[in-house]
């Protein structure tokens, strides 16, 4: 007589413990899937002249593409698109020696307010320029690399970094 009273709350507890695995899969699977898609085809490119002479600019022109079939948004703290707020950026020299930062380093609120972010339709892109000289201390000639670093804060891959001869 214990055995039938025990065997409907054993059933019940397996039924609930089915819908709960069922649930966390249905969660997960489509948040992996879009993060996986968005990577493939909302981008960023940089793209610098590969010869500078010194006391020129260093104009570093960061597009943005959206390739995908709808709207998207990215933050635009830590890109070019907010002019030298913070360091997003590692040039170093031909040695592989870092160029010191010497611009702001802006305190942030979060999360990030609305305005802070950038929305592009489907097929658009948005490019813009920035001057490397008015946050990093190049000052010597020689070979210099650039790469995109704030990823996770923006949301922008940037796949390959830029180098440029400053004579």
């Amino acid at each position: 007589m214990n055995k039938l009273k025990i065997l409907p709350i054993a059933f019940l507890l397996l039924i609930a413990a089915a819908c709960s695995m069922q649930n966390n899969k249905v969660n997960e699977t489509p948040a992996t899937q879009d993060t996986i898609a968005s990577d493939k085809k909302f981008s960023a490119v940089m793209k610098i002249k590969d010869s500078i002479k010194v006391g020129d600019s260093v104009l570093l022109q960061f597009t943005v593409f959206n390739n995908t079939d709808s709207v998207k948004k990215f933050l635009k703290w830590q890109t070019p698109f907010e002019p030298l707020m913070s360091k997003y950026l590692d040039v170093k020299n031909e040695q592989g020696e870092e160029v010191q930062y010497k611009g702001a380093m802006a305190k942030r609120m979060m999360p990030p307010p609305a305005e802070a972010y950038i929305t592009l339709k489907p097929g658009d892109s948005l490019n813009v320029n920035v001057d490397l000289l008015k946050g990093y201390d190049i000052t010597k000639p020689g070979i210099y690399s650039v790469k995109y670093t704030s990823e996770e804060i923006s949301g922008l891959k940037v796949d390959q970094q830029v180098k440029f001869f400053y004579k």
